[in-house]
């Protein structure tokens, strides 16, 4: 099975504590973590710890995303307006995106595309208005994603997504379809691309400590 960012993300965090605990040096940490960064598969992430006591533990098992944002998570005012009005509107390609964006498709259409976004926090919240008009949403396959809006005469579906990382963004689509359709869904083969230099900024930070710069 290939290996996921969440999978390296969890070998890299069993790395740093057995460089912490003294299971490993500063050598050796790094040479595995290179590894880790380059593994394909999960049987090749598991090589590089099987000598550990970590990979022995129990796995805890992981709640999924709550179904709605935490409370004052989100400003009131968007970060970013996407706006189709008899028209078309698309936000996509690496962009930063903010915690609440605003989609608004009249006699239009809107394609938000979250599969190469940046995340700067876990939390995003899609406000989505499509009256006569289309709100089609992208997301990577391995955030969580949730729907909180409804349908007028319209249609809106958001296909539920469930992280196995604790830390992975939570997308919520919300908002109104009148004789119009919003629509969420996962692009296939797409994941977060910062995870892995997340995992990276991790490493770095454990070996500036061990070496006590």
């Amino acid at each position: 099975m290939r290996a996921s960012d969440a999978e390296r993300d969890r070998i890299a965090d069993i790395l740093h504590d057995a460089l912490a605990e003294g299971r490993l040096t500063a050598d050796e940490h790094a040479e595995r973590v290179e590894g880790v960064l380059r593994a394909k598969t999960v049987g090749e992430l598991e090589v590089f710890i099987r000598d550990l006591p970590a990979a022995h533990a129990p796995r805890p098992a992981h709640a999924p995303a709550p179904h709605r944002p935490t409370a004052g998570a989100i400003p009131i005012e968007p970060d970013d307006n996407v706006v189709a009005v008899f028209s078309s509107a698309v936000r996509k390609g690496r962009w930063r995106a903010g915690r609440r964006i605003h989609a608004y498709a009249i006699f239009g259409s809107v394609e938000i595309d979250l599969s190469e976004a940046l995340y700067d926090h876990q939390q995003v919240v899609v406000k989505s208005f499509a009256i006569f008009g289309s709100v089609d949403i992208r997301v990577p396959e391995n955030v969580s994603l949730r729907g909180m809006g409804g349908g007028v005469l319209g249609s809106f579906e958001v296909a539920t997504l469930d992280s196995g990382d604790p830390e992975a963004p939570i997308v919520y689509v919300d908002g109104w379809a009148v004789l119009g359709s919003v629509e969420a869904r996962a692009r296939r083969g797409k994941i977060v691309a910062d995870i892995l230099d997340r995992v990276q900024r991790k490493v770095d930070r454990s070996l500036r400590k061990h070496l006590g710069h």
